[in-house]
């Protein structure tokens, strides 16, 4: 009985002797390990220096590639070691099997995979320190982040051996050039910049991580090199990327090319530029704030010049005096237009031009989407890297939205019921014989303030509206009655607009509280009559509507047929004389229509809006001049595109010669209808609202990201009405480069939140899942689409806005990082540099 415990107690006791002499044993290995390997960096160092002294080149490599010293033994024998552990080699000093074998069984030792911004590692071989240079460093190892290791970083020990995703790594060091090339030469180099030489390490240099469901976006960066990234300056290196096919050009594509070309030069040749940009019209000294305008309205007398003008077959043309004879800014004629406008439409229906202009925007897709996946962390902290700035403090323009539907339906709700209640007396309106107070108009439709509320109200687009742009215009019939549109959303009713006017400056009060927010309001001239202009600019001067915030563009609604059949009009003509005259005279004797000349100094731009899904005859060089267009039906859109572009041009020259703003071309186009409407635009337009129709044609979507053509598009617009909104081509367009704004349309049937903007801006980037750096870049883009003043814009975007790439752009403002605008700019030059078969000419500003 007593045997047993003794046995077992002998049995312990030897069990235990035995594994205290193996961990003994085990202890005194490694820590050999440790010593010898110490030794061995210590000899490599030595070598170093006398390589310095003797063969140049191989002691260059030797600190660059610090890591490649691995040996795989003569069988290539390797054992995956401890993820937890030390990977340490035992190199003996005579021994060379033994070391071999050694490192065959732990795998070789990365000591430069060290998370940026940590102190550096010493080592003390026989009583001398070593350290590993952190401005030699290179970072190997990119780790994707799965589902066990949510955070994509690593132990400064970690082997390259020890996880299970080793086939998908990186190992940086092994690679030395600039760029990844399509054969299959991928190299992606951490420290070299475009020629090749090193350049410095700082703390970005991290590991990248992607989220688990494969989201661009979900770039999970490591917080220890976060944290330290915001005491340091921006990192403006990145990994860059070249994916271009290295074989000539064949003949079909160079035909392709010089086709591509042809319709560039011929927009060149049409749009109107400024001679003199305002960037070296206006020098700021003074980088502060700009001071707010102090009277806006004050007009200043100036004299009438002696310049002539009259209109002949539509347009307008200028003369130095009347007895000259020669036109001072000639524009091209409605036979050539159409002739080029068909030339275009001919170069986009070609196959072999539809099939290349298709791959080239795939293959700019997937170069942004490359992008992401190497720089997206880089791109994330450099935003952290910049004070105070971030998406709710950068300047975001609404590039495109109605004045008339500027305010979302509370506030509008919520402004007829304080009328109501404080000037229930107030004649507001004359139907049928009689005048009519506030209060008699809601009795007459049997309404008491109490009864209002938002669903009464009605002017919130729904699902009846899709498809339906005669229902969608309805909308803006509070409770469905026109009476209460004239009385609260017209400028020129009984009360000279003075409820719309209060309404407009509540709007402006809120952008201005917002600061970061500003707005082009859209409001119309319908053509009617010359008077329409005098009575704009006064309703806008008497009522001092004016905010820093807020520009105004002319909207012309294209209701020919309207006006025919009510016969108010006869002719086409009579539109465009009561349109564009009246700017003529104010031009030429500012004295003449003194409210009109200071309201102009706040217009930047002409618009066309109305329904373009209506069915239209394509237009032919051999087309009516407008004086002979007297049927009752409705010009097509490139008809009304083209007499409204060379009327303007006309005008924007001669105001531009007596130093007075100029009003550019920014049309609705490619909302609905016919591929026609984008090609007019490309020819005539600045900027254009909507677009989304390009997603129909990739040599048209080819030539706008080439011409980067601004397009203020309104995805919740579009879905109320031709587009749903999953099927919205904005993040396309932005992926593959297009200049892309986000803007709101129609705030009052559109959004529900007092900040309209924002709201469209926060539901894009939930469903399309864009990262804070794409919402800062659409912004700037908004800012560069506006028509602010340069001032404003240096002020807002930084003083060098209108250079290309990364020297245009000041991160402190923008909150775009350098990374982001250098990569646009690169594609974009290359894929010039394609088009024009490696001659391109690239300007050395933005396009005013």
């Amino acid at each position: 009985m007593d045997a047993y415990p003794l046995h077992l107690a002998m049995a312990a006791l030897v069990g235990a002797s035995f594994v205290a002499v193996s961990a003994y044993y085990m202890h005194r290995k490694t820590l050999n390990q440790l010593i010898e390997f110490a030794k061995a960096i210590e000899r490599d160092r030595d070598a170093v220096g006398e390589a310095d002294d003797g063969d140049g080149d191989v002691a260059e490599q030797v600190k660059k590639y610090p890591s490649r010293r691995r040996s795989k033994g003569t069988a290539g024998y390797s054992r995956r070691g401890s993820a937890s552990l030390p990977d340490v080699t035992n190199v003996s000093g005579g021994g060379g099997d033994a070391g071999d074998s050694e490192e065959r069984r732990n795998g070789p030792v990365h000591l430069d995979y060290i998370p940026a911004g940590l102190p550096k590692l010493h080592t003390l071989p026989e009583g001398k320190v070593g350290s590993v240079s952190s401005n030699s460093r290179a970072v190997h190892l990119i780790r994707p982040t799965s589902p066990k290791s949510p955070v994509g970083s690593a132990s400064a020990f970690e082997s390259i051996q020890g996880s299970d995703d080793e086939d998908n790594m990186t190992d940086n060091a092994m690679l030395d050039t600039t760029y990844i090339h399509s054969n299959g030469n991928a190299n992606l180099p951490d420290h070299t910049n475009v020629t090749g030489e090193p350049m410095p390490s700082t703390t970005s240099n991290m590991v990248r991580s992607h989220s688990v469901t494969g989201d661009l976006h979900g770039v999970q960066p490591d917080p220890v090199a976060a944290d330290l990234l915001r005491k340091e300056p921006e990192q403006e290196t990145f990994v860059r990327l070249r994916i271009s096919p290295l074989e000539i050009p064949s003949l079909d594509e160079v035909d392709v090319y010089r086709s591509l070309q042809g319709c560039l030069e011929m927009r060149r040749r049409y749009v109107f530029r400024e001679v003199v940009a305002p960037w070296e019209k206006e020098i700021i000294s003074d980088p502060s704030t700009p001071k707010p305008i102090q009277n806006p309205f004050h007009h200043i007398p100036e004299g009438k010049s002696d310049h002539y003008f009259q209109m002949e077959d539509g347009v307008v043309h200028v003369y130095a005096n009347k007895d000259s004879k020669e036109k001072l800014f000639p524009v091209a004629d409605a036979t050539a237009f159409f002739t080029d406008l068909h030339h275009i439409l001919k170069v986009i229906a070609a196959g072999n031009n539809r099939t290349l202009c298709h791959h080239r925007l795939v293959l700019l897709e997937q170069k942004f989407n490359l992008h992401l996946m190497l720089n997206a962390d880089r791109e994330f902290l450099a935003q952290k890297s910049a004070p105070h700035r971030d998406f709710y403090n950068v300047r975001k323009v609404d590039t495109h939205v109605h004045h008339s539907a500027c305010m979302n339906q509370k506030h509008l709700l919520r402004f007829i019921k304080s009328k109501l209640r404080k000037e229930p007396g107030e004649v507001v309106i004359f139907r049928d014989g009689t005048y009519l107070t506030l209060k008699e108009v809601f009795e007459s439709l049997d309404l008491t303030g109490y009864d209002l509320n938002v669903d009464l109200l009605d002017v919130h687009a729904d699902k009846s509206t899709f498809h339906r742009f005669d229902k969608f215009n309805l909308k803006y019939n509070p409770c469905g009655q026109s009476r209460l549109r004239e009385i609260f959303l017209k400028q020129d009713n009984l009360i000279q607009g003075r409820f719309l006017a209060e309404l407009t400056k509540q709007v402006f009060s809120d952008l201005e509280a917002s600061k970061y927010q500003m707005a082009e309001y859209r409001i119309s001239i319908y053509g009617r009559k010359k008077s329409e202009w005098d009575q704009l600019a006064s309703w806008i001067v008497n009522n001092d509507l004016y905010s820093e915030n807020v520009v105004w563009l002319i909207q012309l609604p294209r209701l020919y047929n309207v006006y025919k059949e009510m016969g108010i009009v006869t002719s086409f003509q009579n539109i465009l004389d009561n349109i564009f005259l009246p700017l003529f005279e104010v031009t030429v004797d500012p004295d003449s229509h003194p409210q009109l000349h200071v309201f102009l100094k706040q217009v930047v731009g002409l618009d066309l809006v109305d329904d373009e899904s209506k069915p239209e005859r394509r237009p032919t060089k051999h087309m009516p001049t407008p004086a002979q267009w007297t049927n009752i039906f409705n010009p097509a859109f490139s008809y009304y595109a083209y007499y409204c572009y060379a009327n303007l041009y006309t005008l924007n020259k001669l105001r531009e010669s007596k130093g007075m703003t100029t009003i550019k071309f920014r049309p609705h186009s490619g909302e609905a209808g016919d591929i026609d409407h984008l090609a007019a635009t490309f020819l005539t337009a600045h900027n254009i609202a909507h677009g989304i129709n390009l997603r129909k044609s990739p040599v048209l979507q080819y030539l706008y990201y080439l011409a980067q053509i601004g397009l203020a598009m309104s995805p919740l617009s579009n879905n109320s009405l031709f587009l749903d909104y999953h099927r919205n081509p904005l993040p396309m367009f932005f992926l593959r480069g297009l200049n892309v704004s986000l803007s709101t349309d129609d705030p009052l049937q559109i959004h529900l939140t007092k900040e309209p903007l924002v709201e469209e801006y926060s539901i894009a980037a939930s469903v399309w899942k864009l990262s804070s750096c794409d919402l800062c870049e659409i912004a700037r883009n908004s800012v560069y689409q506006s028509g602010f003043s340069h001032a404003l814009k240096s002020h807002w975007i930084g003083e060098g806005y209108f250079k290309h790439g990364p020297d245009g752009n000041d991160i402190h403002k923008t909150n775009v990082p350098h990374i982001r605008l250098e990569f646009r700019d690169m594609i974009w030059r290359e894929e010039m540099q394609h088009v024009y078969l490696g001659n391109a000419n690239f300007p050395k500003f933005i396009d005013p």
